[in-house]
């Protein structure tokens, strides 16, 4: 069985050969300090993975790296950007755009393993007239993902994202406020707070219906970790999240596309949530190790009962990067009991890491190997 065969099966909620093996995306640090400079794919096959690409272009804004060359502009939406600093190390970004409605700005900071805001963008209730009227929605090349597709051929999965600074409405609009102060909102304001997120939906939804559709991807990416039980109640959820969530993964389907809803914290109290809102899987399984707290996976397997498939669950520090062969293997093996018992389960990192050896990572592909259906 190929490594995409097994992971499609695995999507579908079936059981292929054996356990698949990944990790959720690959960082360029990782691979540059590492992986010797090779780009994901070849890494996937350097450690024995099946490969799981994430396909970038138009998905994200201020977190992808030198994000100011792809910036979208607009004669109604012009972002006059700032390289205050330009050290990779310690890099600083300012963004005046400039609107018919008047102006908006926002700050970042930046180094080699991930990206910061440290001013947000929206600042009083009247810069949600200006992102409804004005913010523009990237657009994909389709050429350029089948070439991709075609690329991975057997190898692994191709990766998309819902446009937007993520994915999900919630998580967009925590990029776009302080998610403390939205949080207040949502009990001074809940109005102004559903008028921000319908904007949000309606773009990404007008993105899904316009670039999605025909776009040779296996997977879709939804969510965010601003969305996870360790950062709102389930009563938040349930309301500013749930719903807009849904929306979105029906519009997926109507253009033939799984999603995965991605929670990179706390989901052990929002599980049921995740299910109403009717996603194809579930990641990112986050142990308490990495700022999660799923601590026994078979309630989780319990829980999804085969209506949804489930991706991550390895801790990604204490384990995968500074765990001994012995320890990963074992980890690698009570996943396998507690999530994957039933198919419908792809082993994976629950997120990032950035200084995990090669050798642990081969160790973690051979582990999974052995865990046969």
């Amino acid at each position: 069985m190929t490594p995409k065969q097994r992971m499609l099966l695995a999507l579908n909620r079936e059981k292929p050969d054996r356990l698949p093996v990944s990790i959720h995306q690959w960082q360029q640090y990782h691979l540059d300090e590492y992986m010797g400079g090779c780009d994901a794919l070849d890494a996937f096959k350097a450690t024995g993975m099946d490969a799981a690409i994430q396909y970038f272009e138009a998905m994200g804004q201020f977190w992808v790296p030198d994000a100011e060359k792809y910036a979208l502009q607009t004669d109604q939406w012009r972002d006059e950007i700032t390289v205050v600093d330009p050290n990779p190390d310690k890099k600083v970004v300012h963004h005046r755009i400039v609107t018919p409605g008047g102006e908006l700005t926002y700050k970042t900071g930046a180094n080699r393993t991930t990206t910061w805001i440290t001013e947000y963008l929206i600042k009083k209730h009247d810069d949600v007239d200006l992102i409804e009227k004005y913010m523009p929605v990237a657009s994909l090349n389709k050429e350029a993902i089948a070439a991709e597709y075609d690329r991975i051929g057997e190898s692994g999965i191709l990766r998309g994202f819902v446009w937007g600074d993520q994915a999900g409405c919630w998580q967009h609009a925590c990029c776009l406020m302080d998610v403390q102060e939205l949080i207040i909102e949502t009990f001074e304001n809940p109005d102004w707070v559903h008028r921000l997120l319908e904007a949000l939906l309606e773009k990404k939804i007008g993105f899904i219906e316009r670039s999605l559709d025909g776009a040779r991807f296996d997977l879709i990416e939804t969510g965010g970790g601003a969305s996870s039980d360790t950062v709102i109640s389930p009563k938040l959820h349930a309301e500013f999240c749930m719903p807009y969530d849904r929306r979105m993964h029906e519009a997926l389907h109507a253009v033939g596309h799984k999603s995965t809803y991605h929670t990179c914290g706390g989901m052990i109290n929002i599980l049921d949530l995740i299910v109403q809102n009717e996603t194809d899987v579930s990641e990112t399984l986050t142990p308490p190790g990495c700022g999660g707290n799923i601590t026994e996976p078979e309630k989780v397997r319990e829980v999804y009962a085969g209506r949804v498939a489930m991706i991550g669950g390895m801790d990604q520090f204490n384990v995968l990067t500074s765990g001994t062969p012995e320890q990963i293997r074992a980890e690698v093996h009570r996943l396998f009991e507690g999530f994957g018992r039933d198919g419908g389960y792809i082993m994976s990192a629950s997120d990032h890491f950035f200084d995990a050896p090669a050798a642990n990572l081969r160790t973690f592909a051979d582990a999974a190997k052995e865990c046969v259906y």
